[in-house]
């Protein structure tokens, strides 16, 4: 089902009125124009153009290296093709941590140089000022706890956290700090299902899972993981809807051999 333009553009608003009628929320990552306007149409709520696109659209191991201007470039990109979604930013590595001044200058040119609609920043307590300054300003802000991947350092390991008492009793109170200051969403990124189910009833705002379960508002996947655009990467919690990347490489492949043996381009083929 595809859904058409003249469709109401959703908001922070509707996720909110999502939660309290029971609907679930889809959100896909898109960073450029073809891929959004197509996720869009298939009726997708949210767009997040994520830090992913350092992993997905240029290779490198770890969110990290992507700069804020790519963020801008990659927003840019999908909010041209977005007739309905609400599109979401995040804010890359070093664009935010431990100077709220920097954090709302970076969410400002992120509004003003993509027209997104709203960012998202990762963690809790520590972040507190920044996503209150951001706010104070107008800019809707989403949350992340749970595996944070600009971290990784940290952590050391992309495995599931918050398994331990303390670290989900912090996630807990870091997740009611965020709500109560008033972030529109929370992502919950591979945390056990039943401590996901736990935030989602503790707060207000919508929940957002990846590899959180079934008992959250909505759920998360990058798209080129769901439709098997990249092929390397197998966590328990991806769904795989298509394996383009067969696909793709049997088409490319084709197309070499029929250029080769001259079968391309064919009588119908040429003016």
């Amino acid at each position: 089902m595809s859904v058409h333009s003249n469709t109401k553009r959703v908001t922070t608003q509707t996720l909110q009125e999502m939660k309290r009628n029971g609907e679930k929320i889809a959100m896909l990552t898109s960073y450029d124009y073809s891929m959004a306007r197509i996720v869009d149409e298939a009726g997708v709520d949210v767009i997040l153009v994520g830090d992913s696109a350092s992993n997905v659209m240029a290779g490198h191991e770890t969110t990290l290296p992507i700069t804020l201007d790519q963020m801008i470039y990659h927003a840019a990109s999908v909010v041209r093709a977005v007739n309905r979604a609400l599109v979401v930013v995040d804010l890359p590595f070093g664009a935010y941590q431990g100077n709220s001044k920097e954090a709302l200058t970076s969410s400002i040119r992120i509004m003003k140089e993509s027209g997104a609609h709203a960012v998202k920043l990762e963690g809790g307590m520590e972040i507190r000022e920044s996503v209150e300054r951001i706010l104070s300003a107008g800019i809707p802000v989403m949350g992340h706890l749970g595996l944070t991947p600009q971290s990784i350092y940290k952590f050391g390991t992309y495995t599931v956290r918050a398994r331990e008492n303390a670290e989900a009793e912090r996630l807990m109170s870091d997740a009611s700090l965020l709500d109560e200051i008033g972030c529109f969403g929370i992502v919950l990124e591979k945390i056990p299902a039943a401590l996901a189910a736990k935030v989602s009833a503790a707060v207000e705002v919508p929940t957002i899972g990846i590899g959180a379960g079934a008992d959250v508002d909505g759920q998360v996947l990058v798209a080129h993981d769901m439709l098997g655009i990249t092929h390397e990467f197998s966590p328990r919690f991806l769904r795989r809807y298509l394996h383009l990347y067969e696909e793709m490489r049997t088409a490319v492949g084709q197309y070499v051999l029929d250029v080769r043996s001259r079968d391309f381009p064919n009588e119908k083929e040429q003016y």
